[in-house]
């Protein structure tokens, strides 16, 4: 799958699906970034439509983008492409709500902390 480099092209990748829908599965609203236990992501709904994580990039920038003061768990949190941790996510399609979901890998120390968030066309960004 070729990355998206681009706010251009993950808008694109996300474009023309039906509105989301009221959606009662494990993940809850999940508006910034949260923690994600394995039994929260029901994998039969789940399609993966798209990365931003370039493979050909040996160690992706861990500089995060916050022009408005936000913080990375903030929903106001702006989703910019090229920065962390959107730099290294999978794009996700729920087919029961219809919405878009971000989710990548935290590794710190001895943690593996999976993570999601669901993507806001609005917040979108280069």
């Amino acid at each position: 799958m070729k990355p998206l480099k681009t706010a251009a092209e993950l808008r694109a990748a996300v474009a023309g699906t039906a509105p989301p829908r009221s959606c009662s599965c494990a993940l809850g609203a999940c508006d910034g970034w949260e923690s994600l236990a394995e039994y929260r992501w029901e994998e039969a709904q789940m399609t993966r439509v798209a990365t931003l994580h370039d493979t050909d990039i040996d160690e992706p920038m861990l500089e995060e983008f916050h022009p408005g003061g936000t913080r990375y768990d903030s929903p106001q949190a702006p989703v910019a492409v090229s920065f962390f941790p959107y730099n290294r996510c999978d794009v996700w399609h729920c087919g029961r709500c219809d919405r878009h979901l971000l989710r990548y890998i935290e590794f710190g120390g001895y943690n593996v902390d999976p993570r999601v968030r669901a993507l806001d066309p609005t917040k979108i960004m280069d």
